[in-house]
């Protein structure tokens, strides 16, 4: 990851971590819900794409089959973390404009940019 040219001295360094802290803590207070395509599985996820709801709807009873609730489940659990991540790799972007080439190359989880950001200010 190159910063060059995206900070202008120690005060954009700042300035931008900073942001980034701020994103950080977004992040940490954002709910991502996610149904599955059955409506009966609700999985809520934060902005760090951990678990933090999960809610069953009393008809999956009505099927005795636990291996398909497991993977309705899963797959429901993996939507709402991967919405969770496009959605912090896009403030991210925006946070370091022509740093990462697409939402692929962004960490969700902001340290190692803040490492990279330390990393910067070193050579400044």
């Amino acid at each position: 990851m190159e910063f060059s040219g995206a900070l202008t001295g120690l005060s954009g360094y700042e300035e931008l971590a900073d942001r980034i802290q701020a994103a950080r803590r977004e992040a940490d207070d954002a709910l991502i819900t996610e149904y599955s395509q059955d409506g009966l599985v609700t999985a809520v996820v934060n902005g760090r794409s951990e678990l933090v709801e999960l809610e069953l709807d009393p008809r999956i009873y009505r099927d005795q089959n636990a291996d398909a609730l497991a993977k309705t489940i899963m797959a429901t659990v993996r939507a709402a973390c991967a919405n969770a991540d496009r959605g912090v790799a896009r403030v991210v972007m925006g946070l370091a404009p022509n740093v990462y080439e697409d939402e692929d190359d962004v960490d969700t989880k902001f340290d190692p940019a803040l490492h990279a950001l330390g990393r910067y200010r070193g050579r400044s």
